[in-house]
């Protein structure tokens, strides 16, 4: 497990020591489908995510910073691939930590 990494209900976020860069994901998973919005997160951020009472208001902050990804598919959304993709470089950067991370089998 990688050791810079918090989790919650619907969202997970980590720092990436290789790119230097905090991250955070929201997914929300139903029978009507899925949605994901990935964020670059601030250092404060992160240190702050997980101190609250309610698990929404981790959400609420973490939707407070700059969204690099959207994925909608779900019969109420937008049907079909990526919605937008903002900072495609940060987007890269999360891709290739997810990758590195599913590489030495951590989950």
């Amino acid at each position: 497990m990688v050791k810079t990494e918090k989790h919650g209900n619907n969202w997970t976020a980590y720092y990436d020591s290789d790119a230097k860069r905090y991250f955070a994901c929201i997914m929300y998973t139903s029978r009507e489908g899925r949605e994901q919005y990935d964020y670059e997160i601030t250092q404060d951020m992160y240190v702050r995510l997980g101190s609250f009472s309610e698990d929404t208001e981790n959400e609420r902050l973490i939707k407070t910073a700059k969204m690099i990804y959207s994925f909608e598919n779900t019969m109420y959304g937008t049907l079909g691939p990526e919605r937008m993709v903002w900072d495609e470089e940060a987007h890269e950067a999360m891709l290739g930590h997810e990758q590195k991370k599913n590489m030495k089998g951590d989950a």
